[in-house]
């Protein structure tokens, strides 16, 4: 499947996902075949604390279709300048506003007009002024260069089908010393490829995720150190099943073979002080 199939398919996918939520449905849990690309339990559940789910829109819950809570583990400080990639209804952006304060600013990127319109309502609903939504790609972030402190994102950046140009992108707009803190799908050890794409149908990962290995030399690539992969949720024979058993595949026959080969994990990783490809009189010491 080419970059371009892929974002169609994305598109389509959080498309739908939106119009349920604003019509008051959950977009995971579906119990039919067709509805297994949309991230369903285990991966999407229980995520939020009681107290994060009370302090936003019930619109931008339903919406998620995260596999971890970025913005829980990213330590947000006061007067941070925050951007979640893939921000989806907002509930990541909604959070991290109110960690960042009125001093900060929560910047979410999408590409899908449905959930950019649910992202606006849910804004104003939550009655919050330092919340910006933009419409772009992950792969060409619409900000200038060094402007980001904290980047953010939910289960997302393994739906790219250029992963390589987002986290070089990423680079480019965090300002230097600037975090990388996302939550993602992560894949530990080897998997068969038949079975691994049809794992891909369960995480929702259209383009595939990365192993660890990968993660981390990626980012490395990209310029980026302290580079940490911190697993948050490792899934199991009960939870490949939980999803099999409603996807018509032999649950039974696949799960074993992916036995704690999913994660869903914290990727943290560092944009260094001083960009070390300069040599200029300006930036070398």
């Amino acid at each position: 499947m080419d970059n371009e199939n892929i974002k169609e398919v994305v598109m389509d996918k959080y498309a739908q996902a939106a119009v349920r939520a604003a019509s008051g449905k959950s977009s995971c849990c579906g119990t039919s075949p067709a509805s297994s690309l949309d991230g369903c339990d285990p991966i999407t559940s229980n995520l939020y604390g009681d107290g994060e789910a009370s302090a936003i829109p019930e619109e931008a819950l339903l919406a998620s279709l995260g596999c971890g809570n970025p913005t829980a583990l990213a330590k947000l400080q006061p007067g941070e300048i925050v951007l979640d990639l893939g921000s989806g209804g907002g509930i990541d952006v909604l959070l991290s506003a109110r960690r960042v304060g009125p001093a900060g600013k929560a910047y979410g990127l999408d590409m899908t007009d449905e959930m950019l319109a649910l992202a606006e309502r849910n804004k104003l609903k939550s009655g919050l002024t330092n919340v910006e939504f933009l419409k772009g790609e992950i792969e060409n972030i619409p900000l200038p260069s060094d402007t980001v402190d904290v980047i953010v994102s939910n289960c997302v950046i393994n739906l790219s089908g250029d992963k390589d140009r987002v986290l070089r992108e990423a680079f480019r707009v965090l300002k230097p010393g600037g975090r990388f803190a996302i939550s993602d799908v992560v894949v530990r050890g080897e998997v068969p490829q038949e079975i691994r794409r049809s794992m891909e149908l369960w995480v929702g990962c259209v383009a595939g995720a990365l192993s660890e290995t990968e993660y981390r030399k990626k980012l490395a690539v990209a310029g980026f150190e302290s580079v940490d992969v911190e697993a948050t949720r490792v899934y199991n024979m009960n939870d490949a099943r939980e999803f099999l058993s409603s996807s018509g595949m032999d649950a039974d026959a696949i799960a074993p073979l992916v036995q704690d080969k999913f994660i869903s994990a914290f990727v943290r990783a560092v944009k260094p002080q001083q960009d070390k490809s300069c040599c200029g009189p300006t930036c070398c010491t």
